[in-house]
């Protein structure tokens, strides 16, 4: 089921960066740089290294109508760093896919690329998707870093049962970009100013 254009309203005008990391489920967060897009939200996205092997960073480009972030040390003319400039303009972040990897780096502070380096200064509101293997996703420790996050606020969407791809059926398969939006929509909605 597809989310109305006018139940995106709240995004319209509202800049939001999509961090992208690297698990096969980043073919979906292409429709949600669209739809956001296409509602009328600034929409930047950052990606990883290992994301641009799944989805190329033009996909990402043409369909947000901006630059692709990926580089820690690319070259630029302005200050603040881009990190810092991006995370200054973040009114809303989502990560989709959320890998076990991201979701340990955020929880443990570590900042070795320019998501995670991003995602320690932007203090917008975070909503993640987490995206991976059933073991992984029901490992202690990716349930210990979830856990941390939800205590700093973080908000989940999914992992969801379904077809991952090792050909299993279970939880860990991120979440249709129709329920990441409607997440989106309903903070947005909370947030101040741009009613």
């Amino acid at each position: 089921m597809t989310t109305p254009e006018s139940d995106l309203g709240p995004v319209s005008g509202r800049e939001i960066v999509v961090g992208v990391t690297g698990g096969i489920a980043a073919y979906k967060t292409a429709h949600l740089v669209s739809r956001l897009a296409g509602a009328g939200a600034g929409t930047t996205v950052v990606m990883t290294e290992a994301a641009k092997r799944f989805v190329a960073p033009l996909v990402f480009q043409t369909l947000s109508g901006r630059p692709v972030h990926a580089d820690l040390f690319a070259r630029s003319e302005v200050w603040p760093a881009g990190h810092i400039a991006l995370a200054d303009r973040a009114e809303i972040v989502v990560v989709a896919p959320a890998t076990a990897n991201i979701l340990a780096k955020l929880a443990h502070g570590i900042a070795d690329d320019l998501l995670s380096t991003f995602l320690l200064a932007a203090d917008a509101p975070l909503i993640v998707a987490p995206a991976m293997n059933v073991r992984m996703w029901q490992h202690p420790a990716v349930a210990a870093n979830c856990e941390v996050l939800r205590s700093r606020g973080v908000r989940f969407v999914g992992p969801v049962e379904g077809r991952l791809a090792c050909g299993t059926v279970a939880q860990g398969r991120m979440a249709e970009p129709e329920e990441i939006l409607e997440t989106l929509a309903d903070l947005a909605r909370d947030l101040p100013g741009k009613q």
